[in-house]
């Protein structure tokens, strides 16, 4: 190891943050740069009309579209990264999702493992991120080795009512795996945590969990304000140095070993800044976005009276349903809407919102964008140049409407459906893709770069599919799964 830390951590999202947490234990020097800072608690982190209307939470940055468009990404820059802001939903990819899948956009290409080589860092993420769940309500659950530490989060009486009629009109529908703590969460406000900002540590997020297990170690420091911007390779190929901007400064680590997880357009565009770990040309490509809208079942005879909404889902047509039997997603609940979310997503006059928001059920369709080559990543100068082509959308547009029916026969006569712009995260993934091949992959089976020994990526970008399912799971496994095999191979000297 060189005389700077053992190991630097770009990054504290999922990815970075679990990592983080895994390679602590090790004794050796870690050092986690985060170029956001942490995200303290204010009045706007539970007031829909700042976080939706205002955009309190989003960032100062604008991307490029490849015709110069300029556009304000959903990324969030805080410890913890997209995290501090998701719907804790922390479920696994299917079994299926692993081996090459025909859908009616074209076939996935598989992953270089199956899901039971991962499986034993799935159940250890659930443990980590103290999921709630229940195994056996779903028909493609995968197979487990454990249980959910947890059970359920409980569904509120207009939800446990949708379940019965679900199940009536043919459905299975089941329990969302959760990582939450709702009784800390409800204490601080009685709000939906789906895209609020977590202040208060009620969410297994990648702060409250990944860096608080990792900072319990004295050897682990996390230097927030550090804004990553190349990294340098000596003539071996090993990485030398990572430089980054803090307070106005410039800086530079000389890491043993560096982690990349500033998430699947960042850590792209950071490679391609810094021209490494591209010899395939694939860095940036194959870029996938959920193709997602949502969905919401109207009733002028009922009202919802949840609060958080957000404790159920359906995979029937996760592996079938489409044409000749293709795969059309997933769906699950939103966090509840009210009338300032939907009149400022949708335009909707205030009053009609307002109606609608306690007469309506949320729901959030979600079916698998494929990889594609030309679906990219690219960097202007500084700027960031997003080319996301989407694919499947016949798919997609196939589940809405399979939903809608659904949504009918279950008593629900007005349904609606706004399908998500690229304003919107859907999670990001896919830029730096996973394979044996060095020619046609940039990380390998433990996300190690296949061109620099010394440097892994364990974020979203190493995905090789984005299946129909959220990621965040996946990416805790992989990073645990990673940090096990630099401690067993890197570090045992």
């Amino acid at each position: 190891m060189s005389a700077g830390p053992d190991i630097a951590i770009i990054g504290s999202g999922i990815g970075g943050a679990t990592a983080a947490a895994a390679l602590a234990p090790s004794g050796r020097r870690i050092v986690i740069l985060e170029r956001g800072e942490r995200l303290g608690d204010s009045q706007e982190a539970r007031d829909a009309e700042a976080i939706f209307g205002r955009g309190h939470f989003r960032p100062h940055e604008q991307w490029l579209t490849p015709s110069g468009e300029v556009f304000n990404p959903g990324n969030y820059y805080y410890v913890g990264g997209n995290s501090k802001l998701y719907g804790a939903v922390l479920i696994r990819y299917r079994a299926e999702d692993f081996r090459p899948l025909r859908h009616l956009g074209g076939t996935t290409p598989g992953w270089p493992i199956a899901y039971e080589e991962l499986e034993p860092w799935y159940q250890r993420a659930e443990e980590m991120y103290r999921v709630r769940g229940a195994i056996g309500e779903d028909p493609t659950e995968p197979p487990h080795s454990g249980v959910y530490p947890f059970p359920p989060v409980p569904d509120e009486p207009a939800i446990a009512d949708l379940r019965t009629r679900l199940l009536r009109a043919g459905m299975r529908p089941a329990s969302l795996p959760l990582g939450l703590d709702l009784d800390a969460w409800l204490k601080r406000a009685a709000t939906p945590w789906d895209a609020y900002p977590d202040t208060t540590g009620a969410k297994s997020d990648a702060e409250s969990v990944g860096i608080a297990a990792a900072l319990a170690h004295p050897n682990v420091t996390l230097e927030t304000g550090a804004l990553v911007t190349r990294l340098a390779a000596g003539a071996d190929g090993r990485i030398a140095a990572v430089e980054y901007a803090q307070g106005g400064q410039a800086r530079r680590l000389e890491p043993g070993l560096t982690v990349l997880a500033a998430g699947a357009v960042n850590s792209a565009a950071l490679l391609l800044r810094s021209g490494l770990a591209n010899r395939s040309d694939q860095v940036g490509r194959n870029f996938m976005n959920h193709n997602a809208s949502a969905v919401l079942a109207v009733s002028p005879f009922r009202r919802n009276g949840s609060v958080y909404q957000k404790t159920l889902y359906m995979n029937d047509f996760y592996l079938t349903g489409g044409k000749d039997g293709t795969p059309l997603g997933n769906v699950q609940l939103l966090g509840k809407i009210s009338g300032p979310i939907l009149a400022a997503a949708g335009g909707v006059p205030r009053p009609v919102a307002g109606w609608l928001a306690v007469h309506a059920i949320d729901l959030y369709a979600m079916s698998e964008d494929l990889p594609d080559p030309s679906s990219r990543v690219t960097v202007a100068g500084e700027r960031i140049v997003l080319d996301w082509r989407r694919s499947n959308w016949e798919a997609h547009e196939a589940l809405v409407a399979k939903l809608k029916a659904v949504l009918r026969r279950a008593g629900f006569p007005v349904v609606l459906s706004k399908p998500f712009d690229r304003r919107t995260p859907s999670h990001q993934c896919g830029t730096a893709r996973m394979g044996r091949d060095p020619a046609t992959s940039v990380v390998d089976v433990f996300c190690r770069a296949h061109d620099h020994p010394n440097l892994f990526v364990v974020d979203a970008s190493f995905l090789p599919t984005s299946a129909a399912v959220n990621p965040a799971l996946t990416i805790a496994a992989q990073a645990l799964r990673s940090a096990d095999h630099i401690i067993g191979k890197d570090l045992a000297g």
